[in-house]
């Protein structure tokens, strides 16, 4: 995702069909998925980022593998030491975080991990000229100094509640990116890290091939060669998980059915994860239907999430009424939209918009009629895009949809709708600055409706800028509730996420976990959120504890999983 911004994933570069099917009978560099070597794993994800570049927003989140952060989650979502020794001191007007560092630590090429490194990766990141989308998420951060080698201190700016949570973010090397061009020196595709995992590959659009760090500070993990190959169509990668060239792999909810029955449910396990991805549509404001306002509220009350949810995803997610699950402390509760068509036909006639000989509806000789792009290859987006269109024609609104690749739906987004995803786990202003603050429209992926409210924006600022509870719910509940009064965007379901794994690995008398996840789920999500406790079944070791695994509620199929 996640804790993921509002961005999508974009695809870089992909394999077309024809050679990912040609692939299926071997796995990536020759590894021979879950029938190789037992120190060995191939897992198959459907995208891959543009960079793995820290400084321009690669492991913002945490799970990098390559990199690790200050802190981490654990397997409860809960802050835990990872660079730093311990949690930060805070001080008493919430305007200082001080961190110690944690000793003896180094990156892959063997030079030491010191705080002149947290203090060049933050600084870098902060510069304008670095071009990194989620800048904004750091606004706060006023100073950032190292004090020796062991210590660096932030100074905010402003109390911002949830920043302890955005020093999960990854730590670049100053010694090798700090000499370099930021933004397309050759750090961006052979990063240095002081992670679990080293980089030994990239074919763009093919696979990425990671070794264990045998110096590793958390240990030297058991899986000692990592592929994570990239398999764009949904239906080629549960084809070569079938047939024994991955090890796991991310699956809708309608391919990963297939491996929990019969004898396939002896072979695999499936693991179910709860989420914050959520599936929308844009409805940018420079397009003259789709920026409406009357056409917005009405496409918001015409869509049968519902449906979405029993048809689509099968059971394996819940309405969405914008970004914040309906599951989540921080809902707007009564912000809930029922499905009523008539109520939406009412306020498309009040407005004007009235029905033509074809049923399209029109005002002032415009038909009520646009472009819907969604990602090609993503069956879960094109199942929405279908949906939301057939849902809409029944209000009268004409929805054209059609797939492409991101290099072709992006310089579109400021007229065409898309089909959109995001989604962060954690703190409200993680997923809805980006998405909604007007001053961020037209800015690559952040709003890209290209949304503005006045109410909104004011709300936004109240609930980054003070770390009072019952302040940032008021500003949070007051922008949910203004979406459902000037909605930029129709949000329709929120996402759990499906991966099917080889049954041939633990972490301990637990077994395999996942986390609570964000849109962006590929190398850092998934059961192989902490891939580097992984060991194969039998193997010494492998029987520690659930608790010293990080286990969480999620369990492993036959179709039980939370």
């Amino acid at each position: 995702m996640a804790a993921r911004t509002a961005r999508p994933m974009r695809a870089a570069i992909f394999a077309g069909a024809v050679a990912l099917t040609a692939a299926a009978c071997s796995a990536p560099g020759g590894t021979t998925g879950a029938g190789g070597p037992k120190d060995s794993a191939v897992v198959g994800i459907a995208f891959e980022p543009d960079s793995l570049s820290p400084l321009l927003g690669y492991g913002k989140d945490g799970n990098s593998k390559i990199f690790d952060g200050l802190l981490a989650f654990d397997a409860d979502m809960k802050l835990k030491p990872a660079l730093a020794a311990a949690l930060p001191t805070v001080s008493a007007d919430r305007l200082t975080y001080t961190y110690k560092l944690r000793k003896g630590v180094t990156f892959s090429d063997g030079r030491p991990f010191t705080a002149a490194d947290i203090v060049f990766t933050y600084r870098t990141i902060l510069d304008p000229k670095t071009n990194n989308a989620s800048r904004t998420e750091l606004d706060a951060v006023k100073d950032v100094r190292a004090v020796g080698d062991d210590t660096v201190v932030f100074t905010l700016a402003y109390p911002y509640a949830p920043f302890a949570e955005r020093t999960v973010l990854a730590i670049a090397p100053a010694h090798i990116a700090g000499k370099q061009d930021v933004n397309t020196g050759p750090f961006t595709t052979r990063p240095i890290g002081t992670g679990p995992y080293v980089l030994t590959g990239w074919s763009k659009g093919e696979k990425l091939t990671f070794t264990a760090n045998p110096h590793y500070w958390g240990g030297a993990p058991a899986v000692k060669k990592l592929t994570m190959a990239v398999v764009k169509d949904d239906d080629v990668r549960a084809t070569r998980l079938r047939a024994g060239d991955l090890d796991a792999a991310v699956l809708p909810p309608n391919l990963a059915a297939g491996f929990a029955d019969g004898a396939a449910k002896k072979t695999y396990k499936t693991y179910r994860a709860t989420t914050y991805d959520y599936r929308q549509v844009t409805l940018p404001s420079h397009n003259k239907v789709a920026g409406d306002p009357a056409i917005r509220r009405a496409l918001d009350l015409a869509v049968d999430r519902q449906t979405m949810v029993d048809r689509i995803l099968e059971g394996a997610g819940k309405p969405a009424y914008g970004p914040v699950p309906t599951d989540s402390p921080w809902f707007a509760k009564g912000t809930e939209r029922r499905h009523d068509l008539a109520g939406a036909r009412k306020i498309l006639d009040e407005a004007g918009w009235k029905p033509g000989p074809d049923g399209v509806r029109a005002k002032n000789g415009v038909r009520a009629a646009f472009p819907l792009w969604y990602l090609s290859g993503d069956k879960l987006r094109q199942d929405h895009a279908l949906a939301y269109a057939s849902d809409a024609k029944k209000a009268g609104i004409a929805l054209t949809t059609q797939a492409g690749t991101w290099e072709v739906i992006e310089p579109r987004m400021r007229t065409d709708a898309v089909l959109a995803g995001g989604g962060s786990p954690g703190d409200p202003d993680f997923d809805q600055y980006l998405m909604l603050k007007s001053s961020l429209a037209g800015d690559g992926f952040n709003n890209m409706a290209q949304y503005s409210d006045p109410v909104v924006d004011r709300a936004l600022e109240d609930g980054r800028r003070t770390d009072d509870p019952a302040k940032r719910r008021a500003a949070y509940d007051t922008i949910q509730r203004q979406l459902v009064k000037n909605p930029g965007y129709t949000f329709l379901t929120h996402v759990d996420h499906l991966y099917v794994v080889s049954d041939r690995w633990e972490t301990g008398a637990g077994g395999l976990t996942t986390q609570v996840e964000p849109h962006d789920h590929g190398l850092g999500s998934g059961p192989w959120w902490n891939i580097e406790d992984w060991k194969p079944k039998g193997a010494p070791g492998a029987a520690k504890t659930a608790a010293s695994a990080g286990a969480t509620g999620a369990k492993d199929s036959g179709g039980t999983a939370q």
